[in-house]
This record gives structure tokens, C-alpha cells and sequence, in this order.
């Protein structure tokens, strides 16, 4: 099952048992104030309200067990959405240092003063047009008979893409161990709150 599959289930499942927790108490309210209403009656209120006890403590627990696993699957779906960003973010510096180092080449070449692309000058002016009247002005200083004559540094560009973090997330394996999935009217039936109904 992957993690974002599993979170919309268990999130439902908790969602679930607390509406049916919310009914079981209201209901215990109700027998205690009857209790305290007809004194006759207390032993059969005191076992109708013993059951709802024991329906509430089963209700609880698993909603419990269903709310640990949803920390377990919020642990994993950042652990991934955490790992899909960092990869984008250390190809973006590791381009942007390749790039820097590039636009350096660039303006070292043009101030030695020799012929480089256009494109490679475009870039260089477009990422500090300081830094490229510098170059031009020191090349057309040094003027050199032999001018070398370079090929572009970029080449053929190819963008890269990425996966969505959240996609990464979500459709990464959820973990092992996970509660089975039992309708909250099943855990009320099976601790005894049939006497609910």
C-alpha cells in the first residue's frame, strides 16, 4: 500500500472511531444521569453503563493504535517529500556552480582577448553587465595580434526534470506493521456494545 493511500484510510479510520466515541459517551452520560435520577434502577443502569465503560476503553485503544501508525506514515511521507527536495536543491547549486565557473571562463577569455560566442558573452552580460563591460574593456586593452577563438562552454542544454515531492511521498511504500482496518461498529460489537443498539 503506498503512504498516501494509507494516510486517506487511517486518517477515515480515526475520523470514524471518534465520531463513534463521541456517540458512546454521550450515551454514558445519559445512563449515569439516569442513574442518578431513579435510584431503583441503578444496578440495571450500573450494567448498561459497564458495557458502554468497556465499549468506550475498546474504541479508544484503537483509535490509539490507528493514530501511532498515522505518525509512523507523516514520519515517512517528509522523510521522502524531504529527500525528493534536497535532490532538487543540490542539482539547482551544483548547476548553479557549474554555471558560475562558466561565467568566469567566459570573462577570463574575453579579457585575454580573445573571440568567445556570442551566446557565452549574452550570458555573461546577462548575469553582470558590470562584470562584462570589465572584461571587454581589458580585452580590447591587451588587443593581441593572435586572438584565440573558443567554442561555447553551455553546449546543448537539457533541462532536467523532477518528481513532485508530494507525488515521491505519497506513492512510496507505507510501512510494515500497519493495524488492520476494523469498522468502529466491529470493535463496539466485539466489547460488548451490542447492548447499545
Amino acid at each position: 500500500m503506498k503512504i498516501g493511500e494509507a494516510q486517506h484510510i487511517y486518517r477515515k479510520q480515526v475520523s470514524d472511531y471518534r465520531e463513534q466515541r463521541a456517540a458512546v459517551s454521550k450515551r454514558l452520560k445519559d445512563v449515569r444521569s439516569r442513574m442518578e435520577k431513579s435510584p431503583e434502577n441503578r444496578e440495571q443502569f450500573e450494567s448498561e453503563a459497564a458495557a458502554l465503560e468497556l465499549t468506550l476503553d475498546s474504541l479508544e485503544e484503537k483509535q490509539s493504535e490507528y493514530e501511532k501508525y498515522l505518525e509512523q506514515l507523516s514520519e515517512k511521507y517528509c522523510a521522502y517529500w524531504n529527500t525528493a527536495v534536497a535532490e532538487q536543491q543540490g542539482d539547482a547549486m551544483e548547476e548553479y556552480a557549474a554555471d558560475m565557473g562558466k561565467i568566469m571562463e567566459v570573462a577570463r577569455r574575453i579579457m585575454k582577448g580573445a573571440i568567445v560566442p556570442a551566446s557565452d558573452e549574452k550570458k555573461l552580460m546577462e548575469f553582470s553587465n558590470e562584470m562584462y563591460q570589465t572584461a571587454k574593456s581589458v580585452g580590447a586593452m591587451v588587443q593581441r595580434q593572435k586572438r584565440e577563438k573558443y567554442d561555447t562552454l553551455w553546449g546543448e542544454e537539457e533541462e532536467k526534470e523532477y518528481e513532485d515531492p508530494q507525488e515521491a511521498a505519497e506513492n512510496a511504500q507505507a510501512p510494515g506493521g500497519a493495524p488492520e482496518v476494523v469498522d468502529a461498529a466491529e470493535t463496539m460489537a466485539s466489547s460488548g456494545g451490542e447492548a447499545m443498539q
